[in-house]
């Protein structure tokens, strides 16, 4: 039930018929008896700018998902945003703080992280192989920089991505070691795809599964379907694994504490959600 006491969540992209989202949130909110709906709102990048303004105009606006093609050109259009933003270059959490300023944030790497935790991967200290520089590649390397890796190697198709991830994330963590260059997966503790590799039936393997040793941990991000020919492989190689559609469900919790609703376990928003495609 939608009244004068709603809390409004702007779910901003374009276009918006495959929005998943809304088809989680709201029957959690309804679920945990939250006065709150998230709404989805087509807006094209030539109004974005002044769109994103407005809406923060709204006294019970309490947060926006910002999903693309808008997450790179929010970075610049917000009064202040997280390491992890700057690293990632891009943003898909805005909210705004008590004297108006629009805050920013980016929960891909956040729910990624969450999740390989809760499997029982140890972060702390750990050498990690990101295959994959771009949006969701970079927001899950910063994300594992703060969460006390101790080294990160960073491979991309184009060479330029890979470094200038390398340099975004030395500038906020000088003392971790990022090295580039390289997919070849062998002694990692935690190898991620980050690539589009398994979004279709055919796509290349993004490493040499033979090279990952059977007690690596693996994380996919493409959510096309649960397991990818990727994870078939390392499933078979007898490492642990998380696939694509976890970095979803574990990165709601956070947005859920970001914009200041009660949190909750991604296996309750898995058992109420009403997706469908």
């Amino acid at each position: 039930m939608i009244n004068g006491n709603t809390g409004l969540i702007a779910h901003i992209g374009y276009p918006t018929h495959a929005f998943k989202s809304p088809m989680i949130y709201n029957p959690y909110f309804e679920h945990a008896g939250v006065n709150a709906v998230v709404v989805p709102m087509g807006c094209k990048p030539e109004h974005y700018a002044a769109f994103l303004r407005s809406i923060f105009t709204l006294e019970n606006i309490r947060g926006a998902l910002i999903t693309m093609p808008h997450k790179v050109t929010t970075v610049g259009l917000l009064d202040d945003v997280t390491p992890t933003v700057k690293i990632a270059g891009s943003c898909n959490a805005v909210r705004r703080a008590q004297d108006g300023r629009l805050i920013g944030d980016m929960f891909d790497g956040e729910g990624f992280v969450r999740g390989v935790r809760r499997k029982g991967c140890r972060l702390e200290g750990a050498r990690v192989l990101v295959v994959g520089c771009g949006g969701v590649g970079s927001a899950i390397a910063a994300s594992l920089a703060a969460a006390g890796v101790a080294w990160l190697s960073l491979f991309d198709a184009r060479a330029e991505s890979a470094q200038g991830l390398k340099e975004r994330l030395t500038a906020h963590y000088p003392r971790l070691e990022v090295t580039t260059g390289s997919n070849d997966p062998a002694g990692y503790d935690l190898v991620v795809n980050a690539t589009p590799m398994g979004m279709n039936d055919g796509d290349p393997l993004p490493v040499d599964v033979a090279r990952i040793a059977p007690e690596t941990f693996v994380g996919e991000v493409v959510m096309k379907t649960e397991m990818t020919a990727f994870l078939k492989a390392v499933q078979a190689r007898g490492c642990r694994f998380q696939v694509g559609s976890d970095m979803l469900f574990e990165q709601i919790p956070a947005y859920l504490e970001f914009f200041g609703f009660p949190t909750t376990t991604p296996e309750v928003l898995r058992s109420v959600a009403k997706l469908s495609y």
